[in-house]
């Protein structure tokens, strides 16, 4: 789940929902599908992990029902849920190429070698490497700014905590998790300078009990808003327990976490995979490397909880279109000089990191309580 174009670390994306709401199987009712045409795309998607009803995987799998919804009996689609990285993934793309699909939607980070792998065998078939930075004449690449969605929240969170304290339950001390904890803490101390964050490091993507663990602590010093970069819904499922609040990350997670959530910062691959879609039906598809955000509505920020006022959801959307039209750049320095949690320069004023610079970041922000290894 986790994984950042410039990191050359084999991360897996894993993202899974630990308290599952699940209406009976019995009592579900498909619409009808419409007639497939003769000719229709066959698209596969490969997921790392089940389908359930919140996280990066539900987000995916809901970018390909928005395929469906948008081209109906053009597009013949399917997926394979609960995929590891690694060789078994290899085996599953393959399988999908073999069986004639004519897109596959590989969306982990460790998936990116073996769609290479298999993209060089089957030189007609496109595919996408979604969080990957390797391309290939018939291999594209995306992936989202997920960062900009974290300083939104961050503004949400430093008007709405009462200790100025935030917790971040972390995975892996990666360029992105950096990026997501410091446009976090940029965000709260934008709006309250005397904000600080305290980040537990898991080294962990998934684990529940883990991820539990590591809320409770933080509550426990005196964090009464939280965030997190890891894969279950058991940070905000502890929130809604002790009675604090946190910020859902990849979906809404209202029905975990019904009095707690603030925010969500959701992630929309809908329109993208739509749009690739109609790009192999009409003959324009090309390889190319897309990094989009909130201006490409790939990342939005919503979802509010009932406790959060209207006065701060007004800002916040105010500031979701300040990023969508360029106006703000969250590791733009503006007021002054942006220094990291050991005094060093790390954005000068008037100054704006490159996207070479984000992709790179070694960094903890200033009111980030912790280190990371240079």
């Amino acid at each position: 789940m986790y994984k950042n174009l410039a990191g050359r670390a084999v991360l897996a994306w894993v993202t899974a929902c630990f308290f599952c709401f699940l209406s009976p199987a019995f009592s579900q009712t498909a619409p009808p599908k419409p007639p497939l045409a003769k000719d229709a795309l066959k698209i596969g998607f490969v997921y790392v992990t089940p389908v359930t009803d919140a996280g990066w995987v539900r987000q995916h799998e809901e970018g390909r029902k928005a395929v469906e919804a948008a081209l109906g009996g053009r597009v013949n689609t399917t997926f394979v849920e609960n995929v590891p990285e690694g060789a078994d993934a290899e085996r599953v793309i393959r399988d999908l190429a073999q069986q004639g699909s004519q897109l596959i939607f590989t969306p982990s980070f460790g998936y990116m070698e073996p769609t290479l792998k298999v993209a060089k065998d089957f030189p007609g078939v496109k595919f996408e490497s979604i969080t990957g930075y390797k391309t290939a004449p018939n291999v594209a690449t995306a992936n989202a700014r997920y960062y900009e969605g974290r300083y939104l929240a961050g503004i949400a969170a430093g008007r709405m905590t009462k200790t100025n304290v935030a917790g971040y339950v972390a995975g892996f001390p990666i360029p992105e998790v950096l990026q997501g904890i410091n446009a976090f803490t940029l965000g709260m101390r934008s709006v309250n300078p005397k904000a600080k964050v305290i980040v537990v490091w898991l080294n962990e993507w998934f684990d529940p009990p883990k991820e539990r663990d590591a809320a409770m602590a933080l509550f426990n010093q005196n964090a009464d808003v939280l965030a997190f970069h890891t894969g279950s819904t058991a940070v905000m499922a502890a929130a809604q327990e002790r009675g604090k609040m946190a910020v859902a990350y990849h979906s809404d997670m209202r029905k975990i976490a019904p009095d707690a959530q603030i925010v969500a910062v959701t992630h929309q691959w809908g329109g993208y995979y739509t749009q690739r879609a109609k790009a192999v039906l009409d003959g324009t598809w090309k390889s190319g490397n897309l990094w989009g955000g909130v201006k490409e509505g790939m990342i939005r920020v919503g979802d509010f909880g009932t406790k959060v006022p209207k006065a701060v959801q007004q800002e916040v959307l105010a500031r979701q279109q300040d990023i969508a039209v360029g106006k703000l750049q969250p590791f733009r320095a503006v007021a002054g000089d942006v220094r990291d949690n050991e005094g060093r320069v790390a954005i000068a004023k008037g100054a704006q990191l490159t996207d070479e610079q984000i992709l790179q970041m070694n960094w903890l922000a200033e009111g980030v309580q912790g280190r990371v290894s240079r």
